[in-house]
């Protein structure tokens, strides 16, 4: 899978964060929910404009930037 062919950036949404293409969806903001403990399923019965690949693609993207050193650890203000 190409995430590229599903996740894109614009200036112009979001101030430039990784959408999924065709809404106003950031892979920030689904990530968030997954994280409070949203399952995959919740996700696409409230978004219905969204597809099973467009997950698997946030996933993919994901671990592209993990892989290429674009996400790192902040050290907490103490």
């Amino acid at each position: 899978m190409r995430w590229q062919d599903y996740i894109h950036t614009d200036p112009e949404i979001l101030n430039g964060k990784p959408v999924i293409k065709g809404t106003r969806l950031s892979v920030e903001f689904l990530l968030g929910l997954l994280a409070v403990g949203w399952t995959e399923q919740q996700i696409l019965d409230n978004y219905p404009t969204l597809k099973a690949r467009d997950l698997q693609a946030m996933f993919a993207f994901m671990a592209d930037s993990l892989q290429e050193n674009l996400l790192f650890a902040v050290p907490e203000a103490v």
